[in-house]
């Protein structure tokens, strides 16, 4: 791979997680996995969203701060790092649930902590439309995702879209995996692994065909 830290993007349910695991998994990248299953307000937020934002929002920072900070001082012989966030998502998550004061405490924290934490080389952003979305969260069957709706995720992706389009920090790619399976094509998925090769600079967008 041409980048050190390359961080698979998207909205809940693209597959982010999945296509980061197959990537360190075939470059022999450490992997860094965003630990949802251990933040204890996720369930109750989903139930009362304006109770447990808060505490949902901050819980989730302070871990993704916490495995981003520790990247420098883990495994030298692994000069490769592939995650499934980046810690604006911490940003983009909170703006869309938190209330006008709650954001202004949040920012706060949040701009000491981002000061800290180097930039991923290279952030892939997994496009897919709210339908398909919605295919894989009602696919892979958490209990506390079956009531996310449509007007939640399109808000999710708006705010993604504008802050990649905008930022100058790092280069972007853009995959619209809204009609392919990178998991059960591989041809798609050897396409993908291809992009890491090339140099990006800016906002880029790469269309993939499923195969015939």
């Amino acid at each position: 791979m041409q980048y050190k830290h390359v961080a698979v993007e998207g909205n809940i349910g693209s597959g982010k997680t999945t296509l980061a695991s197959m990537l360190a998994n075939d470059s022999g990248a450490r992997l860094i996995l965003e630990e949802f299953a251990e933040n204890p307000f996720l369930p109750k937020f989903y139930k009362d969203p304006d109770k447990h934002a808060f505490p949902l929002e901050l819980f989730f920072m302070a871990e993704r701060y916490y495995q981003l900070k520790n990247l420098d001082l883990q495994d030298l012989f692994q000069p490769y790092t592939v995650s499934d966030y980046f810690f604006i998502k911490s940003k983009i998550f909170a703006q869309n649930n938190l209330k006008t004061d709650e954001m202004q405490l949040f920012n706060k924290l949040f701009d000491i902590m981002l000061s800290s934490l180097s930039k991923p080389d290279l952030v892939v952003y997994l496009y897919a439309d709210i339908n398909r979305l919605q295919q894989n969260i009602k696919k892979r069957g958490r209990d506390f995702e079956q009531d996310i709706s449509d007007e939640y995720l399109y808000n999710i992706q708006n705010k993604y879209l504008d802050y990649l389009k905008k930022q100058d920090d790092f280069p972007v790619l853009i995959l619209d995996v809204t009609n392919i399976d990178f998991v059960k094509d591989e041809s798609i998925y050897r396409a993908i692994k291809a992009c890491f090769s090339e140099s990006f600079s800016g906002v880029n967008h790469k269309a993939l065909e499923p195969s015939q």
